[in-house]
């Protein structure tokens, strides 16, 4: 009898579950990839600015990830890291770089290669792509589970024995996502942790001032305060918009602002000379009280004028101030906060906080209480740093997902 595996949603991890599942299973097992959008990996195409930025050299560490659950989390990558990507992708024919700081890429840099290569793979292994099908619900029949889709206009019954859900979160909704994976999930009993924007800029309250430097980046390190607390510390470079702050460093610090378990009162403190102490650095300002420009050489001409301001020196000239004065500039530069007000909404999010909680799974990414259920990808509250860590989690939960559904018997 001929045993059907239904993989749901064409993104990453649904194309590496299909994928995986196909290779593992034997002659008796059909495999079906159904996707929403006209062809599978429309995101995919759009990671890290068309490279494709597919995994990190660091990506084991649970660190890098933002969950509820991080005792789960560790189980869960154990299982991706003994599912041996690296082969894997070998397999597959991809050649790979590693950029300075562990970034992974397709050799050629383009996400176009990837996805193609991932297309060409489902085609070789028979998968049967069922393109513009959009996933309506799925319940449970004896032995399996029924899966109701909409194709040009009509609705129909989808049946079969092993199910993976890989329907996305809500991030990037230009791409086809909606959140329907978490409320799958919800749906079949499943405690979803409370969605929210991650890997996203952030809403300051400082607008005024921001619309005075908006479009100017900076190099620098971008602190998370909650109230007196420090939570995080990220450097890189920190773009200012009229309605916030950007910038990587910055959207890694959105991942701590999950609701119900984020800070209370968070801002953002921008240390726009993190090589200096704070002493070194006034004594810095002090030496060039005598420059027809102070600024020049340091930072943009609007960005030194907005750090005069706000330390109170406006209309007094460099030649006036006392040590007190270039003291307190110092301090403003190595901690000039910005009040938090809330998150860029899902169009600028990189992924999706929150999600299907991760001790709801078994290490293969089975659904505990429904054999032959999986959730794999941004279905499932893990999001991962910038850097590959995000689809690490995606095309490894797909590998380890799709293997145990092929090999299950159940």
């Amino acid at each position: 009898m001929i045993r059907e595996i239904l993989v749901l949603g064409g993104g990453a991890s649904g194309m590496a579950a299909a994928i995986a599942a196909a290779q593992t299973a034997g002659k008796g097992t059909h495999v079906t990839l159904a996707e929403q959008n006209p062809a599978p990996g429309k995101k995919l195409l759009a990671t890290g600015n068309g490279r494709c930025n597919f995994d990190n050299l660091a990506s084991s560490e649970a660190a890098r990830y933002f969950t509820a659950a991080p005792g789960p989390l560790k189980e869960l990558l154990a299982a991706i890291d003994a599912a041996d990507l690296p082969a894997w992708w070998e397999g597959l024919g991809l050649v790979s770089r590693a950029d300075e700081t562990g970034r992974l890429y397709p050799y050629s840099n383009q996400a176009a290669d990837l996805t193609g290569l991932l297309l060409r793979w489902l085609k070789v292994l028979g998968v049967a792509v069922r393109s513009d099908c959009r996933v309506m619900g799925l319940g449970q029949k004896r032995g399996g589970y029924l899966v109701q889709v909409e194709e040009a206009g009509q609705r129909s019954l989808l049946a079969a024995d092993k199910v993976i859900c890989a329907l996305g979160g809500s991030a990037g909704p230009q791409f086809g996502t909606g959140g329907f994976g978490p409320a799958v999930a919800r749906r079949a009993g499943g405690r979803v942790e409370p969605l929210y924007p991650c890997l996203t800029p952030l809403r300051c309250r400082e607008t005024e001032l921001l619309k005075t430097l908006a479009g100017l980046r900076v190099r620098g390190k971008a602190s998370l305060w909650d109230g007196g607390r420090l939570l995080a510390c990220e450097e890189g470079e920190v773009q200012f918009a009229d309605y916030g702050l950007s910038g990587i460093c910055v959207m890694q610090l959105s991942g701590l602002l999950a609701p119900e378990r984020g800070p209370r009162e968070p801002s953002v403190g921008l240390d726009l000379f993190p090589q200096w102490e704070e002493e070194a650095l006034a004594a810095l300002f002090a030496g060039r009280f005598a420059l027809p420009d102070f600024w020049q050489g340091m930072l943009d001409r609007r960005l030194g004028q907005a750090l005069w301001a706000a330390a109170g020196l406006a209309g007094r000239t460099p030649a006036r101030l006392d040590a007190g004065d270039w003291q307190a500039l110092a301090h403003l530069c190595k901690d000039w906060r910005f009040e938090v007000t809330g998150l860029c909404g899902w169009k600028q999010a990189q992924t999706t906080g929150g999600g299907l909680a991760l001790d709801e799974l078994a290490p293969d990414f089975a659904f505990k209480g429904c054999p032959g259920l999986y959730f794999v990808g941004e279905t499932l509250d893990c999001a991962g740093s910038c850097g590959g860590f995000n689809l690490h989690w995606a095309f490894g939960s797909g590998v380890v997902a799709g293997r145990a559904a092929a090999r299950s018997r159940k």
